[in-house]
């Protein structure tokens, strides 16, 4: 099968996707509904516990890859110069399109020269590229040494934006990408612990059950989804204070975020682009 055809079978199985992922907008356009989202969205809320107080050590200028709706931009100290990329699709994963402080590429080759950025953002945008090696390469290419890269990645998470998810990333694959890459000092920590994989399972399980294919399935599914609530509420305020008490096991998390400098005394591995 040669890979058009790959692509197109691909689309058509996995089109179907029973819910869209809300996009992540500035926490400033709806301050109390953001906050809301991050007490029940653990996903997001353990990405802005991490990620936060990083941003704030941020200098200079600031690549933001998948920038999407730049959720991130106004926790970056004023200082900084902020430039954000995006594929050109970004419109099929639920973002605006043509916004003038974005740049949009086929993502492969980020249109920079080399050494352009003294840091990098990378969130939740990884398990999307078709080729996480080149992407890890180019952002490493266009920041220059000494240059923080920020990465968040999914773990315990549903297939979303499909048919443009392809990758789930454990710990050690994440520091051999970076490796790989010329990073050193890579700093790795499990976003959420499996109390919060469970609650995060039954939120989803809520909404989907709320939301039948079918209007025969509201027979069993509403009944079955009030009792998945009730479930996924309990187990968000368990995953809340599990996570405050650093109780429960980190070898389920969420998902992980990462802190890597760049250094250019290393001799990365360079992927040709497909």
């Amino acid at each position: 099968m040669n890979d058009k055809r790959l692509a197109d079978t691909i689309d058509s199985e996995f089109r179907r996707e029973g819910f869209q992922p809300i996009s992540v907008k500035p926490a400033a356009d709806h301050p109390y509904l953001f906050w809301l989202r991050c007490v029940v969205d653990l996903q997001l809320g353990t990405i802005v516990k991490n990620l936060r107080p990083a941003l704030a050590q941020l200098t200079g200028r600031v690549l933001d890859v998948g920038a999407g709706q730049s959720p991130w931009r106004a926790w970056l100290p004023r200082a900084t110069s902020y430039q954000g990329l995006d594929v050109g699709n970004a419109h099929e994963f639920g973002m605006d399109h043509d916004r003038p402080d974005i740049v949009y590429y086929d993502g492969k080759l980020m249109p920079f020269d080399d050494s352009t950025f003294d840091s990098a953002l990378c969130i939740e945008v990884l398990e999307h590229s078709e080729d996480p090696q080149l992407l890890i390469a180019e952002i490493a290419r266009v920041i220059k040494s000494k240059g923080t890269l920020l990465l968040t990645v999914p773990w315990s998470a549903r297939l979303h934006h499909l048919p443009h998810d392809y990758h789930r990333f454990a710990r050690g694959r994440l520091q051999a990408l970076l490796m790989q890459a010329g990073f050193d000092n890579i700093e790795i920590r499990e976003r959420g612990n499996d109390v919060g994989a469970i609650a995060n399972k039954l939120t989803v399980l809520t909404i989907r059950l709320f939301r039948p294919d079918r209007a025969i399935h509201m027979l069993w599914g509403f009944p079955l989804g009030l009792i998945c609530a009730v479930l996924a509420a309990a187990f968000i305020v368990a995953a809340h204070c599990s996570d405050a008490l650093a109780m429960g096991s980190r070898e389920d998390p969420l998902g992980y975020f990462v802190r890597a400098t760049r250094n250019r005394d290393l001799n990365p591995f360079r992927p040709t682009p497909s």
